[in-house]
């Protein structure tokens, strides 16, 4: 199996993140949508989504939301937030799903297209295969409506080799996360390992630095435009240099 697809399943995992800061993702999103202007009672998908934060804080913006995730441990922790409403129903719905970001979509999922979908907090860049980069992108654009947006949030390459921290050491919950990073073959490689509960573990996690050019020509050969480019979750221009992220916004070409 691959790495995230055993990694993300462990409590681990969320007990190595569980810092993650809720409030610099709601002001992100806030910004986000403010950019985009999508409309409330829209719907969108948010792809990887994690266990829901931001599927959560989107739907209380008044958006219908799908989450979608590979975890199933994630899944099922989210299904305590989802609504009793349905896409026809007055009040916007919330509704969470297993599913492999390089599969379709539309409309095995959700029966409808819809105006955004969004990718964040690094949730691409997985895959060995370029043709399973190429499925993503392939899969997003046949959910959405023509005009619709897609949000792909990812790291910033120069960045990560500016800033990389090769070792260090976490402690969350008792647990001593010892954490080694290197860049290899254009991949950015975390080794985890601890000791709990009498066992030795040992983890991975391996993203592909995609530049900026790639990720753009990646949008316009499945029929995106990429109409802005942020560097951080203030919705900061980017900077090749000193960005720490990639923001990409694609919007999908009309169709004719």
């Amino acid at each position: 199996m691959a790495w995230f697809e055993t990694w993300f399943d462990t409590p681990y995992y969320h007990i190595l993140y569980k810092d993650r800061d809720y409030t610099e993702a709601e002001n992100f999103i806030t910004r986000l949508t403010e950019y985009l202007k999508i409309p409330q009672h829209a719907t969108i998908i948010d792809l990887a989504c994690g266990k829901g934060r931001h599927s959560v804080f989107l739907n209380k913006m008044g958006y219908n939301v799908l989450g979608l995730d590979l975890s199933r441990e994630s899944i099922l922790h989210n299904k305590q937030f989802e609504t009793p409403g349905a896409p026809q129903d007055s009040q916007p719905f919330l509704k969470f799903d297993v599913h492999d970001i390089r599969n379709e979509i539309y409309p095995g999922v959700h029966p409808e297209k819809v105006e955004g979908v969004f990718n964040l907090f690094t949730s691409f860049g997985y895959f060995e295969d370029e043709n399973d980069d190429k499925k993503v992108f392939a899969s997003v654009h046949n959910s959405l409506k023509d005009g619709g947006y897609f949000v792909l949030d990812f790291l910033n390459e120069t960045w990560v080799q500016n800033t990389l921290i090769p070792e260090e050491t976490q402690r969350k919950q008792e647990i001593d996360f010892h954490i080694r990073k290197r860049i290899e073959n254009r991949h950015i490689i975390k080794d985890i390992r601890f000791h709990d509960q009498g066992k030795e573990h040992h983890f991975y996690e391996k993203v592909k630095l995609h530049s900026l050019e790639e990720i753009a020509a990646y949008g316009s050969a499945f029929g995106f435009e990429q109409v802005s480019v942020f560097g951080d979750y203030n919705v900061g221009a980017f900077s090749a240099e000193t960005s720490p992220r990639c923001i990409n916004i694609f919007r999908k070409k009309t169709e004719y």
